[in-house]
């Protein structure tokens, strides 16, 4: 939020306040302003909160009271939040703007690594997916810190000239230029133009290309990068089960702007699985755990992946075969929800992770990375809920005669 008395503060244009062809300000709709500010809504500051802030957070022009936003679209991934906007001076349309805010937590990291600080700059790496090109456009803008919002931050504008007769105020114009907080890109023409209908942007983010204040060059190779690390997504590539053909590594973070997604789950082609969450053959070659075998498959359908915002990892579909198991494993900084929605099994949570589960039998399971651990046995059937929080353990085993089903969530949780 900024710390700009309130009549100095801009505040999006309302719905239908712009005279499209005209392109300027023909009104301003109080309606708006009421909805997130009136005392009998203050619920918007709880259950509507960024709506209320992306609507009059400091955005780089609005150091002059001049320039006014109208927000269209706001994605975000961990600490990478992604605006849609317009922008507007003195109630006429300069351009599309494409801001990117990064809170850099695991830049800080990879730089802290190499002996290196962040320190004022950062470097981000923009493709937007698709924009008529093959291959698509890409980008690399530099990123200046803002202390108003705690984050690296850049506006890419569709153009920085101002409407014709019109001057840009001079504390707007000092933020502009190729590394500016106020940026054009060439290559980026098309994107900039079509910015509404665009659905796909890739990102990734390095360390300047220069150390502060050494001066020394930063190579690509010597670089940090927040990559999303070894991030990577599933795909049916393949029927063969565990086939490496299956991972695409994406090293990127994709923010999806589509608005709503329709799929049923009988569409999606599955994976397959041999022996998922299990430690392979001891260094001896021995089989440790009983339930590894070669007919151990298991299937899942991918049905949402990289098109989660937040700290969402997936919502996939697992179904296991009668007498198939999936195998007992912790998590480490994640969370996970299974939900069962078809046939019956058994369950293992870690003992003590739930003591409502006390009265449960005790059986020992070797537990992937961790060796034997102690489990507590849970009947599970359509509608049973497995959640495992951090440092929990988890697995899931058919004791029926038919395929048991469910659905699984994985969320970072730090």
């Amino acid at each position: 939020m900024s710390n700009l008395p309130p009549e100095a503060t801009p505040k999006s244009l309302a719905p239908g306040a712009i005279d499209a062809a005209a392109g300027k300000v023909t009104a301003h709709a109080t309606s708006f302003d009421t909805a997130f500010t009136d005392a009998d809504n203050e619920i918007f500051k709880v259950v509507f909160f960024p709506d209320r802030i992306y609507h009059e957070r400091f955005l780089n022009a609005t150091r002059s009271p001049r320039y006014r936003y109208n927000v269209k679209e706001v994605r975000s991934y961990l600490d990478i939040t992604a605006m849609k906007a317009e922008v507007y001076l003195d109630g006429r349309f300069i351009s599309n703007v494409f801001r990117i805010e990064y809170g850099a937590t695991r830049l800080v990291e990879q730089a802290r690594e190499r002996g290196r600080f962040l320190r004022d700059a950062v470097i981000a790496w923009i493709q937007p997916l698709p924009d008529g090109a093959d291959p698509p456009p890409q980008a690399r803008v530099q990123m200046i810190f803002d202390e108003w919002i705690g984050a690296f931050q850049v506006e890419v504008w569709e153009t920085l000239e101002p409407p014709d007769g019109v001057a840009h105020d001079f504390c707007v114009l000092d933020q502009m230029g190729r590394n500016g907080a106020i940026t054009a890109v060439p290559q980026f023409a098309s994107f900039m133009r079509s910015l509404p209908e665009v659905t796909k942007v890739q990102l990734a983010f390095r360390e300047r290309e220069r150390s502060a204040p050494s001066g020394y060059a930063i190579s690509d190779a010597d670089a940090g990068w927040d990559n999303a690390f070894l991030r990577s997504h599933q795909a049916p590539v393949t029927t063969d089960p565990s086939s490496p053909r299956n991972t695409i590594q994406d090293l990127s973070y994709l923010l999806d702007f589509q608005r709503g997604h329709f799929l049923h789950v009988d569409d999606i082609q599955p994976v397959f699985y041999r022996n998922a969450m299990m430690d392979g053959p001891d260094p001896d070659g021995r089989q440790v755990n009983p339930d590894a075998r070669d007919d151990n498959i298991i299937a899942m359908r991918w049905i949402v992946q990289r098109e989660f915002g937040g700290s969402m990892i997936f919502f996939h579909h697992v179904t296991i075969p009668p007498g198939r198991v999936e195998g007992n494993h912790q998590h480490i900084g994640s969370e996970e929800l299974y939900f069962i929605v078809e046939g019956e099994g058994i369950a293992y949570m870690a003992d003590g992770d739930d003591p409502a589960t006390a009265d449960f039998p005790l059986e020992e399971r070797m537990t992937m990375g961790l060796g034997p651990r102690t489990f507590r046995r849970l009947p599970v059937k359509p509608g049973s809920v497995i959640y495992t929080k951090s440092g929990g353990m988890h697995g899931i085993r058919n004791m029926g005669t038919a395929d048991l089903k469910f659905v699984a969530f994985l969320y970072h949780s730090t």
